[in-house]
């Protein structure tokens, strides 16, 4: 089924956080959940997302962070804003993502208000792009 509805990828390992995020983002976005390096890429494969809302602590190998790198490096990804909402609250883990290349780093809890309004301002942001 088609929809006007931008398309999120919601990278998160908590499950109790995927369902919420979820429920939350439907009305607004079209959502797909991973937790892990794999399940990342396996779904920027199958879709095109206009945001990605990426979590440092996920499952495997790699954390938010080193994933965010990479697709900041990849000309095929680089565009997707990222915003990164986290338990890592300190000023040296906003510094940190920033300079892996989110676009917005959010640290919980953080008011739904504002993450809907970030999520919508970036993926409002990345269609202007094109």
């Amino acid at each position: 089924m088609e929809t006007n509805k931008p398309r999120i990828l919601i990278t998160e390992d908590d499950k109790e956080n995927q369902r919420f995020l979820r429920m939350f983002l439907r009305k607004n976005f079209e959502t797909d959940i991973c937790d892990s390096e794999i399940s990342l890429y396996e779904n920027l494969r199958v879709h095109k997302y206009d945001v990605i809302l990426m979590d440092i602590s996920l499952k495997g190998n790699k954390n938010g962070l080193e994933l965010t790198r990479e697709l900041k490096a990849d000309p095929e990804y680089k565009d997707i804003p990222i915003v990164c909402l986290t338990a890592h609250a300190f000023k040296k883990d906003a510094q940190n993502a920033i300079e892996a290349g989110v676009d917005f780093y959010l640290s919980k809890p953080v008011d739904n208000h504002v993450l809907l309004e970030t999520l919508i301002n970036a993926a409002q942001g990345k269609k202007g792009k094109k």
